[in-house]
């Protein structure tokens, strides 16, 4: 426990003092094009994806590579924690994300963020905010960039379920794009809102791409969350430190676990 305290001491220290000097340089590159500005500011995370591996112990496998399209779709993760933010700019690029827009304002991270052309949206303005998300998000297709999207919202604990929101799948309907699923691990070795890290291997699952033809976009949300969520019992039955947990999956999707969820 101490040893992995000191080493998440480390990862974090780094990060406060790398950060900071890394945005003002890639704050820099804001008169570039957006290609440009993506390709700079996608080292940040990749280089804290490696660095995670070197000082915390937490390596990473790739699963899925040859589902990844030739041409930028839309991509639907499940939300677990701070690595699959990192290392999803790694895998489709370039990319923009469907987030809040109060981390714009987080300084330095958020500026960069900025600079992605993210799809910013107000989350109280509700058919308002859904509104752009299928707008900007066509658009942003139409330019050669992958939208990612967590259908859950927000980051949740591992081994626990949200409900899937439906706006990913609409934008796919929408615009007759496919989706293509993501489910990990990552939740189990670096947790939402935790300091330590715990030494391990994440997997990353990629899927194969699901057509929205002929399909209600709950249809093709129903495809993507039995998919996500019976990939990721897999991948944490295959974990020795997760295998022993009671299954199926706590369902949070009214705020509250109920242990009569289907995974």
């Amino acid at each position: 426990m101490v040893l992995n305290w000191l080493r998440s001491f480390a990862y974090s220290l780094t990060m406060v003092i790398v950060t900071p000097p890394y945005w003002m340089l890639a704050l820099a590159c804001f008169p570039l094009t957006h290609r440009v500005r993506y390709s700079v500011i996608r080292q940040w995370p990749r280089f804290f994806v490696w660095w995670l591996k070197v000082v915390c112990g937490v390596k990473y496998e790739i699963r899925g590579l040859e589902n990844i399209p030739d041409t930028p779709t839309i991509v639907l993760s499940k939300h677990q924690s701070t690595w699959e933010t990192f290392a999803l700019t790694m895998l489709f690029r370039p990319q923009v994300w469907v987030l809040k827009k109060e981390l714009l304002k987080v300084p330095f991270f958020g500026w960069g963020l900025a600079m992605l052309d993210p799809i910013a949206i107000d989350r109280s303005a509700g058919k308002t905010a859904m509104d752009q998300v299928f707008e900007q998000g066509a658009e942003r297709l139409s330019r050669g960039c992958w939208v990612v999207i967590f259908p859950e919202g927000t980051r949740i604990p591992a081994g626990t379920r949200k409900r899937y929101k439906l706006g990913g799948a609409r934008l796919a309907v929408d615009a007759g794009v496919p989706v293509v699923p993501v489910a990990h691990n990552a939740g189990d070795f670096w947790p939402r809102r935790r300091f330590l890290k715990t030494p391990g291997t994440v997997t990353l699952s990629i899927g194969k791409p699901l057509s929205p033809e002929g399909l209600t976009p709950a249809e093709l949300m129903k495809q993507v969350e039995d998919w996500i969520e019976d990939e990721v019992a897999l991948l944490r039955a295959q974990n020795p430190a997760t295998a022993g947990e009671p299954k199926p999956l706590p369902d949070y999707s009214n705020g509250r676990a109920s242990t009569s969820a289907k995974p």
